[in-house]
């Protein structure tokens, strides 16, 4: 009797004091089958319960699975972090060279994104994903939400380009000003000698712009750049020369259309890649599902006023627009400690 008495408790014991599941933690890192070609994906994170974050990079071309253990120090542990080389960067490039360079177009890319997105909720078992991207990463997850917004919870974009002519323009007359309020010869000459934009090829007209702007956002740009180290998984010579073919790679094609032939025909490329057409204005204003966006306030490549413009006329179930102190057009710490909070206080509760 005194068996079964004891028995009896410790059963009891158990409906009164249920065990609290352990967390199921996530790790994995494959190349998937995605529009065709192999690409790249990692997932990480210390609970599997978690909803899932995919990360798009910018550049094009600047894959951020080298540098999210640095970037994203603790974001596992809310979210199950995703971290995806699109076509034509990082290990995706590696895997299929400059072969895709004539899929490369905004609408595949748009394919792709939703691609991956499917197999994250089929392979996760999860109904919805969380999305963020900036600049370029902005771009295409705006066009990845809009066509597919069941499958996205919620978007969080940074350094909204919205049409790439008009901020080039406005841009450029900006750096300009602020040369000449610097009684800054050399840049003024140099701008002056290119005439404002849309310039016809990409060197030098283009790139003598992109150095004066580079210098004048270096001064602006105020807030702490965030610690960003590489992964010792991608750290070696090899994956280092890789990534810097592809970041030269994906540059050639979005922003002039075509590699060059050799070094001289570099002179004969024009500026007319699919980065140059970008207008999110084409998407219309109507969005199903929640948009944030974070715009540094002295971005010279992406100016926030554009981007305000733009977020006021959208009609979305929630939105909110948020200018980040001493921020230029790259992230600083302040502008990713930002996006964590919003991602967390905003986004997290609508997982539920």
């Amino acid at each position: 009797m005194l068996r079964d008495l004891a028995l009896l408790i410790l059963v009891a014991a158990a409906f009164a004091f249920p065990q609290v599941a352990h967390a199921k933690p996530i790790h994995e890192e494959r190349f998937v089958s995605i529009g065709g070609i192999e690409q790249w994906i990692t997932i990480h994170g210390t609970d599997s319960a978690n909803p899932v974050l995919l990360v798009l990079h910018g550049g094009p071309g600047d894959a951020l699975s080298p540098y999210a253990n640095s970037l994203f120090p603790g974001w596992d542990k809310d979210f199950t972090m995703v971290e995806w080389d699109q076509r034509g960067a990082g290990r995706t490039y590696g895997k299929t060279g400059p072969s895709i360079e004539s899929t490369m177009t905004i609408e595949r890319m748009t394919k792709d994104g939703v691609e991956i997105a499917q197999y994250l909720t089929q392979h996760l078992g999860k109904r919805k994903l969380v999305l963020a991207g900036g600049s370029w990463g902005a771009i295409l997850g705006m066009h990845m939400v809009h066509a597919r917004p069941d499958l996205f919870y919620a978007f969080v974009a940074q350094s909204v380009v919205v049409n790439f002519k008009n901020e080039l323009s406005v841009s450029y007359a900006r750096v300009l000003e602020m040369a000449e309020a610097a009684n800054d010869q050399k840049t003024i000459t140099a701008l002056n000698s290119i005439g404002p934009p849309l310039w016809k090829t990409l060197f030098p007209q283009w790139r003598i712009y992109r150095n004066a702007e580079r210098a004048y956002q270096a001064k602006l740009a105020t807030a702490p750049n965030p610690a960003m180290r590489t992964d010792a998984a991608y750290a070696s010579p090899a994956e280092r020369t890789q990534y810097a073919e592809a970041e030269e790679f994906s540059m050639f094609h979005f922003w002039a259309g075509r590699q060059p032939k050799s070094q001289a025909d570099a002179g004969n490329l024009t500026l007319s890649g699919p980065l140059i057409e970008t207008d999110l204005r084409g998407l219309g204003t109507e969005y199903k599902i929640p948009l944030y966006f974070l715009e540094g306030e002295h971005d010279l490549t992406a100016p926030p006023e554009l981007a305000k413009t733009y977020f006021l006329s959208i009609r979305a179930p929630q939105k909110d627009f948020y200018i980040v102190p001493g921020n230029g057009h790259e992230p600083s710490q302040a502008m990713i400690d930002l996006t964590h909070k919003v991602l967390l206080e905003r986004v997290k509760p609508l997982t539920k």
